[in-house]
């Protein structure tokens, strides 16, 4: 077997709107079309997507509440992770830096899914 790329991130969600409004507004992916007819949406990030599926009864994502890092997590690259912490931030939303040291933080959506921001070395 070899494995060519990554297609898909599958984030369970609660709130279809909230998670849109996390997704689409405040982290800026695009959101586009998709054919499925349950409760969800698709947003694409170069050749990748992320794609937000309802579930009402959505598991808290954060586990270790110490290191964020240290949850499972969902990572994209940055320009600057500090002007991603001003945003977010300003925004309302949760911001822990990255314990090791490197550029990067740590988020969460409104169900507790822990996203990594990082600067491309």
């Amino acid at each position: 077997m070899t494995i060519l790329q990554p297609l898909h991130t599958a984030v369970l969600v609660s709130d279809l709107a909230q998670a849109e409004q996390f997704y689409g507004d405040i982290l800026g992916l695009s959101k586009v079309e998709r054919s499925l007819n349950y409760p969800g949406a698709w947003y694409q990030l170069g050749e990748y997507q992320v794609h937000l599926m309802v579930d009402e009864q959505v598991p808290n994502g954060l586990h270790n509440r110490q290191k964020w890092g240290r949850n499972r997590h969902v990572a994209f690259a940055v320009a600057s992770v500090d002007e991603a912490a001003d945003h977010l931030t300003a925004q309302g939303y949760p911001v822990q830096r990255s314990a090791s040291g490197r550029a990067a933080l740590f988020t969460y959506d409104p169900d507790g899914n822990v996203v990594e921001l990082s600067e491309l070395t």
